[in-house]
């Protein structure tokens, strides 16, 4: 019980020095919003956020083995879904798309499979089984991490296949004839184990801590522990900037909790030390009583 209060309260720290932060870089002006400006040929090239929508779970694949397999066979009850859309020849982006993801797990604690479920789906129906498994090797040796196989998925898919899924999550992408190579932005997504979209990440870098609370949120509180709870009262996510803001009102609501929590025990330790008056002294046996 002691080692849970000191847990939880690490946790609650975290969330005030976070907000002080945060409020003093909202103070300064400081932003960090995805950035909206393309060149004129890139105009339907974007992300938009669906935020939950639903995924098309019975559309068909085909896995690594070339087995042929829908999504909804990768959604499981209390595991989100960590989904990645990408093109396995892509020659600059993709990769810089699989290499911080992967980075990011192996930071995060939660094992693919066991927690949560990750799928890479490419949006190059012209991609096939066999490049999807060259793919899934290269990246579960990068990885490392014994038992990821089952929970880290490389899928493949016709062209109307494909379109379900990109049309569903908003992911909007053109070939480009002259590079002969897609243009595309860059981002992964988490949905619940219903399906439903529930987080964005831009760039390709992510925080292995918001995607930590991105998946316990879309578990709806079946996995993690309850710091990640106490985390999710701090922090609240913002699709405009696709990362997890501190929330000044619910850290000054904690932190006046625990104040209110330390000082009443407090005061209850040391009414409780104090001797009771009118109490008279017990005359222990062979004490020497002065008759003076």
């Amino acid at each position: 019980m002691t080692r849970m209060k000191q847990v939880l309260a690490t946790a609650v720290l975290v969330c005030v020095i976070a907000g002080l932060a945060q409020a003093q870089g909202g103070m300064m002006g400081g932003g960090d919003l995805p950035s909206t400006a393309l060149p004129p040929n890139l105009g339907n090239v974007t992300i938009n956020q669906n935020l939950n929508n639903q995924l098309p779970l019975d559309v068909p694949f085909r896995d690594e083995s070339g087995r042929t397999v829908t999504l909804r066979e990768f959604f499981k009850p209390g595991r989100p879904v960590l989904l990645s859309l990408v093109y396995y020849d892509c020659p600059m982006l993709c990769t810089e798309v699989l290499n911080g993801m992967t980075g990011m797990l192996r930071v995060l604690k939660f094992d693919p499979g066991k927690e949560f479920q990750v799928v890479t789906v490419s949006f190059d129906s012209r991609e096939k089984p066999e490049l999807a498994a060259a793919k899934k090797k290269a990246y579960l040796q990068r990885y490392g991490r014994a038992g990821a196989a089952e929970g880290w998925r490389f899928l493949t898919g016709d062209q109307s296949s494909v379109d379900a899924l990109t049309n569903a999550a908003g992911f909007r992408y053109q070939w480009d004839e002259k590079l002969q190579q897609f243009a595309h932005a860059a981002a992964i997504m988490v949905a619940t184990p219903e399906g439903k979209l529930s987080h964005y990440f831009y760039g390709v870098e992510y925080s292995p801590k918001d995607v930590r609370l991105a998946l316990v949120e879309a578990s709806n509180g079946k996995i993690g522990n309850p710091v990640d709870q106490v985390l999710l009262y701090c922090y609240h996510y913002d699709p405009r900037t696709g990362k997890y803001g501190a929330v000044i009102s619910n850290v000054v609501r904690i932190a006046g909790a625990i104040t209110i929590l330390v000082l009443g025990s407090f005061l209850f330790i040391m009414f409780r030390r104090e001797p009771k008056s009118g109490k008279k002294k017990k005359v222990e046996k062979g004490d020497v009583v002065s008759s003076r």
